[in-house]
């Protein structure tokens, strides 16, 4: 997490921050969508993360598509911007956060699969139709307004 979410956590503690970020969506030949389990909350999200101090969204969008991937992308294409109440979410440690979330497409990744940040515990492909049973409620929304009822 960025240095100053935690100096922001440091001031309020625990209570809700509206943190602003993005979210990346990579797909692969078959159009399998890359999720990654993490190591926060045990459930299958999507990669992404939060905008630091004087960042782009797309730029979040990079760095976190490689920190937590490390895959890289030619271009990021804008998909979807989401927030709200039901983008609300309580950590399991006590933090709460209410999302806004940039959601963009990579384009033409190149690299090899990494865990580079501790954050993941695995990264897989799933095809829409054979989704993991512990996904993320952020991700669902994203999937489901999308590529499932969409």
């Amino acid at each position: 997490m960025a240095e100053y979410i935690n100096e922001l956590r440091e001031l309020i503690g625990h209570k809700p921050l509206i943190l602003i970020g993005s979210t990346i969506i990579v797909m692969n030949d078959k159009k399998e969508i890359l999720f990654q389990y993490r190591s926060d909350t045990k459930e299958w999200g999507l990669p992404g993360g939060a905008m630091e101090i004087a960042e782009s969204l797309e730029q979040t969008a990079e760095r976190e598509l490689f920190e937590e991937t490390g895959l890289k992308a030619t271009s990021f294409n804008f998909f979807d911007i989401l927030s709200g109440s039901n983008l609300y979410y309580k950590y399991p440690n006590g933090v709460e956060v209410y999302n806004v979330i940039c959601v963009y497409i990579a384009q033409d990744t190149s690299g090899e699969l990494a865990m580079n940040d501790g954050e993941s515990l695995a990264l897989k492909y799933f095809s829409v139709k054979e989704l993991p049973s512990q996904l993320d409620e952020r991700a669902k929304l994203i999937i489901e307004k999308h590529f499932i009822y969409g």
